[in-house]
């Protein structure tokens, strides 16, 4: 399994990213793309980081969502390939229109930095048919701009394509575990055909032991058995 890691200037989280996929991650190996390549090269799926890209000059994702990979990585998706996007990630899947809803300021108009938990619904995609739904994952965020919002949610989960939740370590939707004001406490979604996938909390920041939890590598290990044909469960 090759990944292909999108760096762009300004992301923070895309050597994380490389490592868990290269060197965490049984049976995967990644590389960079940089952000002004036209194509992606050979790979089996795509992740965009977290960070800050171009500075969330603007808004957060709205330049990313313009820079010449992102037409290799719609091209890449429209064939069906598993795209992720974390934090910042997740902001430009939704400027580029990979993604529908918007990430706005959080409602406590403060960056929000701490562990979270989220619990993981919806219809299977390849970064969660491996992770048995109703469980619950302790996550890390690290945003400002981490709101939800969406003009159809009923939508959403009428289709299944809410997957992550903010929950409380029981797996309730409450208000209290909701860190940002997100729409029916949403932290993650999917598109119609299920390949692309965005969500705010950072798993690659929880997915060794030594970073304090490893909740996170189930969405890398839930990819990993997609290609491997497994129905394992993470």
């Amino acid at each position: 399994m090759q990944v292909a890691v999108i760096r762009f200037p300004g992301s923070n989280c895309d050597r994380d990213a490389l490592h868990v996929l290269g060197g965490v991650v049984a049976g995967s190996s990644a590389r960079f793309a940089w952000h002004k390549d036209t194509a992606l090269g050979a790979c089996d799926a795509v992740v965009i980081p977290g960070g800050f890209s171009y500075g969330d000059y603007l808004r957060a994702g709205a330049m990313a969502a313009h820079s010449p990979i992102l037409g290799a990585v719609k091209e890449f998706a429209a064939r069906g390939g598993p795209v992720l996007g974390i934090c910042n990630g997740f902001q430009i899947l939704c400027e580029a229109g990979l993604l529908d809803g918007a990430l706005t300021r959080n409602a406590s108009l403060h960056f929000e930095c701490r562990d979270v938990h989220v619990l993981v619904e919806g219809r299977p995609t390849p970064w969660t048919a491996a992770i048995p739904a109703g469980r619950v994952l302790r996550i890390p965020i690290a945003h400002a701009e981490g709101r939800f919002v969406h003009d159809d949610v009923e939508a959403l989960e009428r289709e299944g394509r809410v997957l992550f939740r903010y929950a409380d370590a029981a797996g309730g939707i409450t208000d209290g575990a909701n860190p940002n004001g997100s729409l029916r406490n949403i932290a993650g979604i999917a598109n119609r055909a299920g390949n692309v996938v965005g969500l705010m909390p950072h798993p690659e920041r929880a997915s060794e032991a030594i970073l304090g939890g490893t909740d996170g590598r189930a969405l890398f290990d839930s990819l990993a058995a997609h290609f491997a044909g497994s129905p394992a469960r993470v």
